[in-house]
C-alpha cells in the first residue's frame, strides 16, 4: 500500500482491506484492557451479552484506587478478580502501578498493534507505534465479544521537532509548549506523527510522555518513532517469537496539516489552571505559593523521572508548608528506584511514598487537597476536580519544575540545578 500515514497502514491491515482517512471499516483488535475505574462496567455488559469466551487479548489493571480506600471499591476489585479468574484472563493488582507503565512493560504491546483500553491516555502506546486509542467501557465489551470494533481512519497531522533540548527542559516541557499552541481541540480525532532530531534524541522514558498527553489537544492517537530504541526497550519485554516491525509512514503520505517546532531555546514550561493549553513560563509564575507537589502517573512516574527529581531533591529538604507525594508508575520502577538509592533520597527531603499506581492524579484518595489549596504535579490534567477538590488549583510541570518547587514552596525555574 503506498502513500499511506501509519494510521491509515495499520488500521488498513486490521480491516484487510485498503483504507484512507476518513474511511469507515470493521477492524480486528490485538489488545485490550480496562482499569479499576471503568471495568466493572465492562463486565456487567460482558454478563449482558451472554459471552462465554472473550475473543481478544485482554487484562485489567487495578490502579486508579490502589489500595482500596472504600467499601464500594473494595467490591470493584473483587469483581475484577472474580471475573479475571472465571475468564482466564490476566489481571495487574493492587501494587504493580499505572495501566499505562504496566502493560507496556508486560510486552502485550508491539509496533503495528491495534489496541483499545477503557481509559483515555491510552494513547501512550504511540510511543511503541501501536495504534492505541481509548474507548468507552460498552465498546470495549463489544471488542471482547467480538474480536473487532469500528472506527473512522483518522486524518493525520505532522508534528516536526527541532532543536537541541537545552538543560533543564524535557519531554513534559516540550508537549505542554506544542499543546499550548495548538491548543486542547488542536488535534480533535486526528492521528499525530512525531519527528525530528528532538525525538530521535529523546529517551523512550521520555516518548512515553509525549504520547501519553496527546489526547489533551483533542487527538485519537499518536505515533513516535518505531527506531533501535524502541526495539532495544521492547526486545528484554516480548515473549515468544513475535516480531518486532519497523513501522513507517510512506514518503508520499497525506497529511492535514505539518506544524514545526524549534525547541532550542524552549525554557521550563507550567500549566495554569484549569486547562492544560493555558500555559506560561515557570520563571513567571514564582509568586505562586504552592502546598502539594505530586510527582507520578502515567505521564511523569518514570525512572527517568524519578532520577531528575532525585538529582534536586538530594541532601535538601522539601518547604515545611508543602506536602511532596510520589508515586513510581510501577513496582518494577519502585524496585530500580529502591535499588539506586532515590526512594532514601525522597524520604530524607521529606517526601512520602506511596503505592505504585494513580494516587491522587485521579482524586480518589492519597493526597487530595483541601479547598483553595495549589498543587503542582507532573500529571497530564488539571481541570476543575481532577485531584479531588474543585475548589483546588491545579498547575503542570515537569519532574524538575515539580522537584524545585516542593523545595521552594513556591512554583520555581529549574535551570538553575542543572
Amino acid at each position: 500500500m503506498s502513500q499511506a500515514t501509519i494510521a491509515e497502514k495499520i488500521l488498513s491491515k486490521h480491516a484487510g482491506k485498503t483504507l484512507r482517512a476518513g474511511d469507515f471499516a470493521v477492524c480486528k483488535i490485538d489488545f485490550a484492557f480496562g482499569q479499576d475505574g471503568t471495568s466493572s462496567i465492562i463486565i456487567d455488559r460482558i454478563k449482558e451479552l451472554g459471552v462465554k469466551k472473550i475473543k481478544t487479548k485482554f487484562c485489567m489493571v487495578i490502579d486508579h484506587s490502589a489500595p482500596s480506600p472504600s467499601e464500594g471499591v473494595s467490591r470493584v476489585h473483587k469483581k475484577m478478580r472474580d471475573f479475571s479468574q472465571d475468564f482466564n484472563t490476566e489481571i495487574f493488582d493492587i501494587g504493580c502501578g499505572v495501566c499505562h507503565q504496566v502493560i507496556p512493560e508486560s510486552g502485550n504491546v508491539l509496533p503495528g498493534d491495534l489496541v483499545l483500553g477503557a481509559d483515555s491516555h491510552t494513547c501512550t502506546y504511540g510511543a511503541l507505534g501501536a495504534f492505541s486509542t481509548g474507548v468507552g467501557s460498552t465498546d470495549l465489551a463489544i471488542a471482547l465479544a467480538t474480536g473487532k470494533n469500528w472506527f473512522k481512519v483518522p486524518a493525520t497531522v505532522k508534528i516536526i521537532v527541532t532543536g537541541k533540548l537545552p538543560k533543564g527542559v524535557f519531554a513534559k516541557d516540550i508537549i505542554l509548549h506544542i499543546i499550548g499552541k495548538l491548543k486542547s481541540d488542536g488535534a480533535t480525532y486526528k492521528a499525530v506523527e512525531f519527528y525530528g532530531p528532538a525525538i530521535n534524541n529523546m529517551g523512550m522514558d521520555g516518548r512515553f510522555t509525549v504520547a501519553n498527553m496527546l489526547v489533551e489537544m483533542g487527538a485519537k492517537t499518536g505515533f513516535l518513532p518505531v527506531d533501535d530504541k524502541t526495539a532495544a526497550w521492547l526486545k528484554s519485554r516480548v515473549s515468544g517469537s513475535r516480531r518486532i516491525e519497523h513501522i513507517t509512514a510512506d514518503k508520499g503520505a497525506l497529511y492535514e496539516n505539518v506544524y514545526e517546532f524549534d525547541i532550542s531555546k524552549l525554557e521550563p514550561v507550567v500549566s495554569m489552571p484549569h486547562s492544560v493549553d493555558n500555559t506560561a513560563q515557570a520563571s513567571t509564575l514564582k509568586k505562586v505559593k504552592i502546598n502539594e507537589a505530586f510527582l507520578g502517573t502515567c505521564t511523569n512516574g518514570r525512572i527517568d523521572d524519578l532520577k531528575v527529581a532525585a538529582k534536586i531533591l538530594n541532601k535538601r529538604k522539601v518547604s515545611p508548608q508543602v506536602k511532596l507525594i510520589i508515586a513510581p508508575s510501577s513496582r518494577s520502577v519502585y524496585l530500580e528506584a529502591l535499588k539506586l538509592g532515590l526512594v532514601e533520597i525522597f524520604i530524607k527531603a521529606g517526601a512520602v511514598i506511596v503505592a505504585p499506581g494513580c494516587g491522587p492524579c485521579v482524586g480518589t484518595h492519597n493526597g487530595i487537597p483541601s479547598d483553595a489549596e495549589v498543587v503542582i504535579s507532573t500529571a497530564n490534567r488539571n481541570f476543575k476536580g481532577r485531584m479531588g477538590n474543585p475548589s483546588a488549583f491545579i498547575y503542570l510541570a515537569s519532574p524538575a519544575t515539580v522537584a524545585v518547587s516542593a523545595l521552594k514552596g513556591y512554583i520555581s525555574d529549574p535551570r538553575d540545578y542543572f
